[in-house]
C-alpha cells in the first residue's frame, strides 16, 4: 500500500500547541497519522474553489491541508457551533 508523508507547517504545529485541553491534541494527531494512506482515509472532504486544498473533520476542529508530493498540514480551526442568533 502506498503512503505519503505527512508534513506539519510551522503555523499549524503553533495552533496545535494553542488548544487548551490535551486530548483534543492527541485526537487530532491520531487523525492527521491517517492521512498518510490519503485518499483513502474518513472525514476528508475537498474544500470548493481550491485546486489541492482539503479539510480533516475531528469533532469540533478542522485540519486543512494540501496534497502535492507529501500531505502538507497548513491549519488548524474550531468550527463555532451556529444558534438562533446566526441567521
Amino acid at each position: 500500500m502506498f503512503t505519503m508523508d505527512v508534513i506539519w507547517q510551522p503555523r499549524a504545529l503553533k495552533q496545535l500547541k494553542k488548544i487548551g485541553e490535551h486530548a483534543i491534541q492527541v485526537r487530532i494527531l491520531t487523525a492527521s497519522r491517517g492521512l498518510s494512506h490519503f485518499p483513502a482515509c474518513s472525514n476528508v472532504k475537498r474544500l470548493a474553489n481550491h485546486k489541492r486544498t482539503y479539510r480533516l473533520r475531528v469533532g469540533n476542529w478542522r485540519v486543512l491541508f494540501d496534497v502535492f508530493e507529501e500531505i502538507s498540514i497548513i491549519s488548524i480551526e474550531e468550527v463555532k457551533k451556529r444558534d438562533e442568533s446566526t441567521y
